[in-house]
Formats: structure tokens, sequence, C-alpha cells
């Protein structure tokens, strides 16, 4: 795999472009001059769509703040000593950059928290899961935050997709599949696990786990660019100002995604009410299905199998290719599990209307007659309709060549 990602670097292949350069900030360096940074794929008011989707669906409900939705005011000691507190092997600083970011989670995407944090019931177990079991730092289970805002059907400018907003050629690279039917960069599961092995791909090179953050966002090739030109400098801040202006704010934006999804009731933000199952298991598909057939039989809203099977672009599980798992809620499992037969035949002519063969019908032509004329011969008769006298003896019985004046034959 570290021969993969040279090769990439030799190419100049930013692996996981997630940036969309619609919105910035403006924060101050050290000097006091002033600079635009761009916000992060997660942070952008048009990744909130997955979110007015579940309130639309009736999935989550909004709650107002127990203590109201004023943002109370924080001193800096207060914020270094809360980062601090966060246990955490990434370094979690504070400085006047990690603050703006904290400023946009506190302020104008408080909502955007708030569904964030309703679901965390859904994907925080499955991203502790992957990151445990390579062994990495849990606190990456909030790099989704920034990058989709915890949205699988998230997709940037680039096409980077899903939840961890991978590259096409990423993707493929890590083992996931992209077809026409199938986008497993959307499946919450495969995608994670994926997402946990490029880190560590990338923390084996690095050894520093904000310049594999910094790498995840623009690609290695533009990290060893910065490096180089900050004089072999591999510290973040040292290589900052040699970054792509995206990505100078990714590494603060992770930080104040940490804290925000810490110390969120100190700023007055709940979780949304979840309506979503928290509850579901898996079932082996190795047959042809679709989501009609299994929300027709058991009566479940194809928008909840839409939304707990988000890898299938179009309600389609091509089971006949390979075995693939479909999420259910599990008061659903029973009902599938004693309906099967059922639902594969349910409406097949409808849903399963794919043909493996197909016949070539040729259309009938019109019958064509002529009258023989004197001096008329079979040779002349079939040059002058273009075809084979052999065709004309066959249809009118000729066997020789004789034909009689004012007879009418058949021609085709």
């Amino acid at each position: 795999m570290r021969k993969i990602l040279i090769c990439l670097l030799s190419l100049g292949f930013s692996t996981l472009y997630a940036q969309e350069k619609v919105e910035t900030i403006t924060v101050k360096n050290d000097q006091g001059v002033s600079e635009e940074i761009e916000l992060p794929q997660g942070m952008l008011s048009t990744t909130d769509s997955l979110y007015l989707d579940w309130i639309s669906k009736n999935y989550i409900t909004p709650i107002n703040c127990e203590s109201g939705n004023t943002n109370p005011l924080i001193s800096d000691s207060i914020y270094i000593d809360r980062l601090q507190r966060i246990p955490a092997i990434i370094e979690m600083p504070y400085n006047d950059i990690i603050k703006k970011f904290i400023d946009q989670y506190t302020t104008r995407l408080r909502e955007t928290v708030a569904f964030m944090l309703s679901a965390n019931n859904l994907y925080m177990p499955i991203f502790e899961e992957a990151l445990e079991a390579y062994n990495l730092p849990l606190e990456l289970k909030y790099l989704p935050v920034i990058e989709s805002a915890l949205n699988p059907n998230a997709v940037s400018r680039q096409g980077a997709t899903g939840l961890w907003q991978f590259m096409l050629r990423t993707g493929k690279i890590y083992g996931l599949e992209v077809n026409s039917l199938i986008d497993e960069r959307r499946d919450p599961i495969k995608s994670t696990y994926a997402a946990a092995r490029y880190l560590k791909d990338l923390y084996d090179i690095y050894h520093d786990w904000n310049l594999v953050l910094a790498a995840y966002n623009c690609g290695p090739g533009n990290i060893n660019k910065a490096i180089r030109r900050a004089g072999g400098a591999t510290d973040f801040w040292s290589i900052y100002n040699f970054l792509p202006k995206e990505t100078r704010g990714y590494v603060p934006a992770f930080v104040a995604a940490n804290y925000i999804m810490t110390y969120y009731c100190e700023h007055n933000i709940r979780p949304m009410a979840m309506q979503m199952p928290e509850g579901t298991d898996t079932i082996h598909i190795n047959r042809n299905l679709n989501f009609n057939q299994i929300a027709d039989v058991c009566k479940i809203d194809i928008e909840q199998l839409r939304a707990l099977n988000p890898e299938f672009r179009k309600d389609i599980i091509p089971g006949n290719q390979k075995t693939y798992a479909l999420r259910l809620p599990n008061n659903m499992v029973s009902c599938f599990l004693e309906h099967e037969d059922s639902i594969y035949n349910y409406k097949p002519q409808v849903y399963q209307n794919r043909r493996s063969t197909v016949k070539v019908t040729t259309p009938k032509t019109a019958e064509v007659y002529h009258k023989i004329k004197n001096g008329e011969t079979l040779g002349g008769i079939a040059a002058k309709y273009g075809v084979s006298i052999n065709q004309i003896r066959r249809l009118n019985g000729i066997k020789g060549s004789n034909i009689r004046a004012g007879k009418t034959i058949r021609i085709r």
C-alpha cells in the first residue's frame, strides 16, 4: 500500500481533495495580517441537505435548547482548559484560528450541530469500532463532521462522496465498489473501514497526526511540497502558510469539531430527537431485489430503507453478482425472513424485468405481385425487382424457366 501512495505522490494526485471553494472566514495570523480561509465541506450550508431531508420525513424533531439559544461568552482560558481536558492522542491546541471555527459551530451552525449529535446514534459506534480495530485515535471519529456533516450522500464539487468523502480513485484503491448500481463510498461501514486503513497508511508515512489530517484533505503530494518549502519542517503550524488555502483551516476545523461535539451542552446546544431506528441488523442478499418489493410486502417506508442503505444508488440490490448486506430495523428483520419468498416474487414483471435474452423480430414485408407481359423472362423480372430467380420459382412453384404472358406471379 505504501508503494501505491508513493506512486500517487509522484503523480501529484490529491487523493481525497474534498473541498468546495464556496465560503470563507477571515482570520488574523501572529503578525495581525488578515487572511481568508475556506471552510471544509462539512461546514458549508449546502451540506445541511440530510438534516433538512430528515426533518421533512419526521426522522428528527428540532428541540429548543433547554437553556435558550444564546451562545455564552467564554474566555480564552476556558477554551484552552476544555481542549486540554479532551482525552485525545491528537493534540488539541488553541489559537485565534481555532476559535474562529468554534465560533462557526456555536453560532451559524448550531442547528447542524444539534442534528449531528442526533446522528451520532447511528454512526459513532461504527466509527469507533473501525478506529479501534486499526488502533487509531478515537478522536478521528469526528473527521466526518468536517468532511460531510455526517451525511452519507454528501458529494463535493470534485466528486468526493460519502461520510468520509472518498474520491473515486482512492475509494477503489481501498476496495470500495463503485458502479451504476452500487457506491460503497456511501456505505457507512465499508467506507469507515476503508478510511481507517487510509489514515493508518498516511500515519506510516508522516508519524504526525496533524500532517495526516492535512494529507487526508489535500493529498500527500501537497503536504510534501509544503514541507520542502518550509525547509523540511514537519509541524502543521510551521508549514501552515505553505499549504493550500482550503487545507489551512482543516486541522483547526477538526479541533473545533472535537470541541463542539464534547462541550455542546456548555453552549446551550441539545441533540435533536431522532425517530430513525437505533437498533438495526443486516440480512445477506444473494438474489436481485428491489427496495419496492421489501417496502410493499413488509409495509416499511422506502425512504427509511434508503436512509439505512445509502450505498444502493437505484433502489436495486444486484444480488446475482455477489452477496450484499441489507440493513433493516430490528422489528423488520423477522418480517423479511418470514416472507422472503413472497418478497422476491412480488411483482417480478415490474421490479425484475431486466431481460437476459431477447429475440429480434423481423417485420413482415408486403406481398408484391407482377403480371407477366409478352417477351418477359424470369431473369428480367427478377432483375427489375431486385430478387433472385430462385425466389420467384419457389414462391410460385415454377420448376423451369417457361412463363406465360398474362399470368400473375408473386415476387415477394
